[in-house]
Formats: C-alpha cells, structure tokens, sequence
C-alpha cells in the first residue's frame, strides 16, 4: 500500500508575464500573474500540487509566511487522505486571527494540494472520486474587460460568439457613469444578438440604490445575470437588488466558505452562487455546493475552470464554467474546449501540472 504520510510541503512563489494575447487588452488583473504554488510531498513520493492566482492581491509572501509558520508544521507526519480532519485543524488552529483572508487562502491551496494526492493515489480524476454526473459543462467566455471600453468589450464578446459560445460577461460599473454601461451593454446586444445570454459582473462597484437604478435599465437589453452589485458584506443590499430586479442577482467569489455565504444561503434568494476554491479549498466548495442545491440553487464558481471543472463535473447543480484564460498557457495539459463546453479531464488527481519552464524560470526573488 501507497504511503501517503506527509513528508513535506513545499511552497513556490512565481511571478509570470501575462500571456502575449490580445483578448487581454484592458484587465486590472496586475502588471504580472502572482501565484502561490504549493506541493504536498508523500512518504512514498507521491506529490499533490495546490495553487493560488492573487489577481492584483499584494500578498505572495504573506501567504508564503503563514503556510510556513501556521499551517505546514501541523498536517507534516499526517496521512494525506486525512482532508477534512486536516481542513477542520488548520481552519480551528488559526481561528483567533483568521477565518477567511491569508488564512483561508492558505490553507486552500494545501486543500487543493491533498486532494490532488489523493485522486492521485485512487487512479481517478477528481470528478470521479467524488461521483461523476457529466462530462461536458457550459462554459460561458469571461474577460470583456471595462478597460476596453465598449468597442472592445463588444468585439471581444463578437470573439467568443463566433467560437460557438452561448454566454459571455462583460463588465459594468467603476467608470463613473452607469448611462454609459447601458450603451455598452447595448453595443454587445447589437453585435452578438438575442440568442447569446449577456452576463454583466459589476465587481462591487455600486451601492444596492445604484444597481437597481441601472439594473433596470439593463433589463431593456435582456441581461442574464447581475453579478456581485455591491460589497460582499452588504448582505441586505443583495437581497433589495434581489427583490427590485427581475434580472438574475449573483454573487459569491469574494465570500470565505459556507460561514461567509450564511445569511445569502439562509435566504435563498440569489439562484447562483459563484464561490471560489481559492477561498476555502475544494473541500468548502463541494460542500457549498450541497448545501445549495438543498434550497434549489445552482453553482457558477468563479473562475480556474481547471480546478472548477471537476465540482461542476460532480455535482447535480453545476451550471456554468468561466473560461477567461488566465492560465491556459502555463500547464503541460490545459483545459480542452469545445464548442463554448469544457470537458472534465481523466487524468488522475485534478490533473494539472504547470510546465517545468514555468516553475524554473519565474520564481519570485527573496
């Protein structure tokens, strides 16, 4: 029998060029891609690897610390399968200065890292080890950046139609003046016509009054959904967009686990939740998405469809990937597409492994 006793793990600050890709034109995402890699090393070899992309969050070395210090020195000597005994430990030793934030995110990735390990070790893709339902996942193309401005959103939103997509988001708000949001909605309606469903993610850039002011202009231009309107913890001001609009109101990425999501899962009245694996590992994210699925809604989580595609792959209540491509141009296999669906990979663990030049080449300096 495999030994899966943790012998080490390893953390890798690397710190990339954005890929040479003109659909990127216009993000806030960071001069760079800052990523937190992290390998949990077996007794018998047998690695697992997490990871984390901060997109624009100043925190490498932090993240880096607090692994080190906090959360390493406690699952090292532990058996890798031990994922919930070793999630529930590391969440309870850092609970006085944690509970979401560097702490979270952290032991996400370690998280990822074990569950990697254990697929690895059961000769299964994730999405098997934990009770496959499908294959081929809607995948809706991201990334029509505010940055560039309505014409550019409107191409790229053209871009992803012509590749067969039937969904893309672009983005609202920041800009100043909610009008001219309308009239860029308006220029993506015109270019991609009726039968491509428009989501529209105002990255927490209105108060609740101001989104169900232009909310409701929006819904002239049959948007499919509203994504995060206002600031995570405005939990009142989701619910008042909620009940005012008639357009679908989302949310969720910012959130930290279940704890985080209560009050919007005691109150079901967002019907797609977008949680983030970096935010509480693949562990939360499975168990957000049962908890979900009890009051009839439906998973969207944000971004990393790599990571992503195997909840979605494993669950009832999987509805839709975010492919923004981030990532694409870093791993020995990367996600395969087609036709606007992603396909869940058979490869054993998650099955992903950045190329060896990426890990050689752009490691952060001390």
């Amino acid at each position: 029998m495999t030994d899966l006793t943790i012998r080490e793990i390893r953390t890798t600050l690397l710190q990339l060029p954005w890929a040479d890709d003109p659909w990127l034109f216009g993000h806030a995402l960071g001069k760079q891609r800052d990523l937190v890699v992290v390998e949990v090393v077996t007794a018998s070899g047998l690695t697992g690897m997490g990871y984390l992309h901060l997109l624009n969050l100043p925190l490498q070395r932090t993240i880096g610390a607090c692994i080190a210090e906090a959360l390493a020195p406690r699952a090292v000597g532990r058996s890798a399968t031990e994922v919930e005994g070793i999630w529930q430990d590391l969440w309870r030793a850092t609970l006085t200065g944690g509970r979401g934030g560097v702490t979270m995110m952290a032991q996400s990735a370690i998280d990822i890292a074990l569950w990697d390990v254990v697929g690895k070790a059961a000769g299964l893709p994730l999405h098997r080890l934990w009770g496959h339902v499908r294959s081929r996942i809607p995948a809706y193309g991201s990334g029509c950046f505010r940055g560039a401005l309505g014409e550019g959103m409107a191409a790229k939103a053209k871009h992803f139609a012509d590749l067969g997509y039937t969904a893309i988001k672009m983005q609202a708000a920041h800009i100043g003046d909610w009008r001219q949001d309308v009239r860029n909605l308006r220029m993506v309606r015109d270019v991609v016509g009726p039968d491509v469903e428009i989501m529209i993610d105002i990255n927490m850039g209105w108060t609740a009054d101001q989104a169900i002011i232009a909310g409701r202009a929006f819904q002239d231009y049959d948007p499919y959904w509203i994504e995060e309107p206002v600031l995570p913890d405005d939990f009142a001001g989701y619910l008042r967009c909620a009940e005012a609009l008639t357009t679908r109101v989302v949310g969720g990425e910012t959130h930290f686990g279940r704890a985080d999501l209560k009050p919007v899962l005691q109150n079901p009245r967002l019907p797609i939740l977008q949680p983030d694996p970096m935010r509480g590992g693949l562990t939360e994210l499975r168990k957000i998405a049962t908890v979900a699925d009890t009051w009839g809604m439906t998973m969207a989580p944000h971004l990393f469809p790599e990571l992503n595609v195997h909840l979605l792959a494993s669950i009832p209540n999987g509805l839709w990937a975010e492919n923004m491509g981030l990532l694409d141009d870093v791993w020995v296999d990367p996600p395969i597409y087609e036709v606007g669906h992603i396909i869940a990979p058979e490869r054993p663990g998650h099955g992903l492994a950045f190329k060896p030049e990426v890990l050689r080449d752009f490691v952060l300096k001390a």
